[in-house]
């Protein structure tokens, strides 16, 4: 069978959905990276992956992956109860409603600092100034202290490590040493909230004290990689939130309801049902996360199919996310399809799909959506211009976003 690594890198977002177009209804086997794969699609198959008995992550992802996006040790590498115990710590911080509203009101109070600051620039890239403040606002909740010029180097080494996981060029090696920069600095901040108990309750803290399955704390580099866990998925909204703005500057028409919605998180952290479905809409639409990986741990058996031990199993998120079996017009962006209507559960799955607190979903879509949420209604009341500029989105490209960054000028 041919291996399909190249069409990959060629084809990028493109390639599994076009694979599975070419091959038929069904699973679809081919190779990457020397190994036998299959790729499975549909809420059903995000069931069978979730389930451990079906397909494993440990040792799936490879080193340049864990070298930038998640880093060595992370909860993304563990199974089993070393997976649970680990993942517990992120389900306490990333799901519970007061420290997600309170993170998204650091959003808004930061949000209007940075718009204040644009009115003053001719030009401002969206996409570099969004991640600058998601960063104060997510480092400020974490107990992670920031300067202003610490905020930006932070930002820049944060969306490094995004941008750079699924390449072999330079990107790749800016995230590799973005994230040695950044562990570095936090695996000292963790060592020093260990040598000063009862410090705050925020995440810094609890991930110090920390203690996995086996009652032993984690070691200073590894909590470093956990709090960077935390804090990276968050500024990675700034896609989101660029994407977002795409969305607008196609289809103004909109605006006016999105602009009507408190966005905002009170208190209770409620957040406006349009401002939440326009969210929805964002993270079915545009490009984020290709597909998902992990292995068979022993043969295993899907609609009638044996996957052999060992065989790579691949999770289509990018095409089910664009399924006319579950998404009617699913190259139309309608936030309509989501309102008064929450997605089940491995419906929708830009992060990945299963149960939050024992499979390895993303715990964080809750602050995804309440940062968006908090985000899109300010900057649907914003007022700027967008110059002439290259607004395509590339899906050769892993991760894509507009090419110019999306420009904004005027900004009062």
């Amino acid at each position: 069978m041919i291996d399909h690594t190249l069409p990959l890198l060629a084809q990028g977002y493109a390639w599994l959905p076009d694979l599975t177009r070419r091959r038929g209804p069904g699973p679809v086997r081919t190779r990457l990276l020397g190994k036998p794969a299959i790729a499975l699609r549909g809420p059903d198959a995000v069931a069978f992956f979730y389930d451990e008995d079906h397909v494993r992550r440990r040792s799936a992802l490879p080193e340049p992956v864990l070298s930038t996006l998640f880093g060595k040790g992370a909860v993304h590498t563990l199974d089993g109860e070393a997976h649970r115990a680990r993942k517990a710590l992120f389900v306490s911080l990333l799901q519970d409603a007061a420290g997600v509203a309170a993170l998204a009101r650091r959003v808004a109070q930061e949000w209007e600092r940075s718009a204040k600051e644009w009115g003053d620039r001719s030009e401002v890239v969206f996409f570099d100034e969004v991640s600058v403040l998601l960063t104060r606002a997510v480092c400020g909740w974490a107990g992670i202290p920031l300067d202003d010029r610490e905020a930006r180097r932070t930002a820049e080494d944060l969306i490094a490590m995004v941008d750079g996981f699924a390449t072999a060029g330079p990107r790749h090696w800016l995230a590799r040493r973005a994230r040695n920069r950044q562990e570095e600095r936090i695996a000292r901040l963790i060592e020093q909230a260990r040598s000063e108990p009862g410090g705050p309750d925020d995440a810094l803290h609890a991930v110090a004290a920390h203690r996995d399955a086996d009652g032993e704390r984690l070691d200073p580099r590894t909590a470093a990689v956990e709090v960077l866990n935390v804090i990276r998925p968050t500024v990675a909204v700034t896609w989101f939130a660029v994407f977002g703005a795409h969305a607008l500057h196609r289809h103004p028409e909109l605006r006016a309801r999105l602009a009507g919605e408190d966005g905002g998180y009170g208190e209770d952290g409620a957040g406006g049902d349009y401002a939440r479905a326009f969210a929805h809409e964002v993270r079915r639409f545009y490009p984020f996360a290709p597909f998902v990986a992990g292995l068979a741990p022993q043969d295993v058996h899907w609609q009638g199919e044996t996957i052999a031990e060992g065989t790579l199993v691949l999770l289509d998120l990018y095409g089910q996310n664009h399924d006319p079996e579950l998404w009617p017009r699913p190259y139309v962006f309608d936030p309509e399809r989501f309102v008064g209507r929450e997605p089940g559960r491995d419906e929708l799955v830009p992060q990945g799909g299963g149960d939050a607190a024992a499979d390895h979903r993303c715990p964080g879509e809750d602050v995804v959506l309440a940062a968006l949420s908090t985000l899109l209604p300010r900057l649907a009341r914003l007022g700027y211009e967008v110059p002439e500029q290259d607004l395509r989105i590339p899906l050769h490209r892993m991760p894509t976003r507009p090419r110019s960054g999306f420009v904004i000028s005027g900004v009062r």
